[in-house]
């Protein structure tokens, strides 16, 4: 018997709602990034898209053990002298934290040609609203 090779016409999309409120920022991240890159599902192969969408709510109130709060620095180099900037996780989470969310997730995606349509999967809210209901999402569980 051949061994089946899923299409990528035939890969079926659902949408998972996340809450973040109270859970480590890394166990959050690994979750959502196997569940973007859909290897959850038992038809996944490495060559396909085919994962689901995301939605993270609660973002604000992610958790970030340790002293990363103070200690852990995000950088962003634009490629021209003096055009390293430097933002710690303090600053990020006051004003944007779901850009801290967004980062880790992004982080633990493959680096290849399929990881920006992954991360385009991924949505992040700082509060517990978001304007997805339209598409039903399910509850996802941060247990394997």
């Amino acid at each position: 018997m051949a061994t089946y090779h899923q299409k990528q016409a035939e890969v079926e999309r659902k949408w998972f709602v996340v809450d973040a409120a109270d859970v480590p920022l890394g166990r959050l991240a690994t979750r959502v990034a196997q569940v973007l890159s859909g290897k959850h599902k038992p038809t996944w192969s490495p060559h396909l898209d085919d994962g689901d969408f995301v939605i993270v709510v609660n973002a604000a109130a992610v958790k970030l053990t340790g002293n990363k709060l103070t200690q852990k620095v995000h950088y962003s180099y634009s490629g021209y002298p003096g055009g390293l900037k430097e933002q710690s996780y303090d600053e990020v989470m006051e004003k944007y934290p779901e850009r801290a969310v967004h980062w880790a997730v992004k982080g633990m995606l493959p680096k290849n040609r399929l990881a920006a349509k992954m991360a385009k999967r991924l949505r992040v809210f700082a509060g517990s609203e978001h304007n997805h209901q339209a598409q039903r999402p399910e509850e996802l569980s941060l247990e394997s």
